[in-house]
């Protein structure tokens, strides 16, 4: 091809290329928006994202012994659901269930320890900061509803309309303040018919005397199974996700002595920096069983 042919064909493709992006009145086209970039990591909403967020870092790190993912899954959690969180603790599972739950359109209640005349005062602070920290971001975590657990009666939600109601790590203290029967009578009253009790709770070896007063934390899966039969509920199934066959359940302080408490000395007494650490920390954390009951149709 010859040198005025080159030349003629590279200003038809100019001339076409100006055209194009002109109008047919000949006025410059605005230019194409950018796409916006591709969000990152799991939709907002979804548990992913409610169990991955960056308001749980300081958290996060005992996912590897918790696993509040597969855990939350195997209840059945949906994000439209009424759940009934029985002492929450300082939230380590609020984190997760306030924002997922708020997104869905949700309702999250938070039965935590009684606060009033002659409540126990670590107890009253511990829910004073609670609800302190779960109201200060409603953005993120959404209406919280407050309700307490107790030996004084009282309803945690309204009967009957909870879809959800979750016993987490706190059995053994409800069988030492003598008001474990009556977690389980307030939950059966608060499900709606069908509804679902999920337990996670140290686990003591089946043949092990079972402590009454559970004073080191650990509890016979037999004894739970029969508490939740006794309120009325069906057993549904049981899981191994929070198992650590590790955990050998002879520990000097009882559970406490492992992560997260680590305690070094009976519990109100100062910590013994001479205390061997090393055995206890290579555990982790207890070994679980996790239940799921239902309420009958």
């Amino acid at each position: 091809m010859g040198r005025r042919s080159l030349l003629a064909g590279a200003m038809a493709s100019a001339l076409t290329a100006g055209l194009a992006a002109c109008d047919r009145f000949g006025k410059k086209k605005p230019a194409e928006p950018e796409a916006p970039p591709a969000p990152q990591g799991p939709p907002e909403g979804s548990l992913e994202w409610a169990v991955e967020g960056p308001w749980r870092a300081a958290d996060r790190p005992r996912d590897e012994w918790r696993h509040p993912m597969e855990t939350l899954r195997f209840f059945g959690l949906q994000p439209n659901m009424t759940v009934v969180d029985f002492w929450p603790g300082s939230g380590w599972y609020t984190e997760i269930l306030a924002p997922y739950l708020s997104r869905g359109g949700g309702t999250y209640y938070a039965a935590g320890f009684a606060t009033g005349p002659g409540a126990d005062p670590a107890q009253a602070a511990l829910m004073a900061n609670y609800e302190q920290r779960f109201t200060a971001d409603k953005k993120l975590y959404g209406e919280v509803r407050f309700s307490s657990f107790g030996a004084a009666p009282g309803p945690v939600a309204p009967a009957g309309t909870a879809d959800l109601a979750l016993f987490m790590r706190q059995i053994h203290q409800w069988m030492a303040a003598g008001i474990a029967e009556k977690a389980f009578a307030d939950a059966y009253e608060a499900l709606r018919p069908g509804g679902v009790l999920g337990v996670e709770q140290h686990r003591l070896a089946p043949d092990e005397d079972q402590d009454p007063a559970a004073t080191n934390g650990y509890v016979q899966e037999g004894f739970v199974r029969q508490l939740a039969a006794e309120a009325g509920f069906i057993f549904v199934a049981a899981a191994e996700i929070n198992a650590n066959e590790t955990d050998t359940k002879d520990h000097p302080f009882g559970v406490e002595t492992l992560a997260p408490n680590r305690l070094t000395a009976p519990r109100g007494s100062p910590p013994d920096p001479k205390f061997d650490r090393a055995k206890y920390d290579a555990i982790g954390e207890s070994d679980r069983m996790t239940l799921k009951f239902r309420k009958p149709e």
